[in-house]
């Protein structure tokens, strides 16, 4: 039973699962922010390449 509350103090004392979390939400908000991003300038220049296209003789 000791080693069980000790297990438990420990896990409780660790700050690695707490960076981890911290490292796995910034990942998580530099894809969403890099879709976002890549989304709306894909967007722009598709219309650049088409109006490029259609003027073209």
């Amino acid at each position: 039973m000791r080693s069980l509350i000790h297990a438990i103090r420990r896990f409780g004392a660790s700050e690695d699962g707490a960076a981890l979390a911290e490292y796995g939400l910034l990942v998580a908000l530099i894809a969403a922010i890099s879709i976002i991003s890549i989304k709306s300038i894909g967007g722009k220049v598709s219309t650049a390449f088409k109006t490029v296209d259609t003027n073209l003789p």
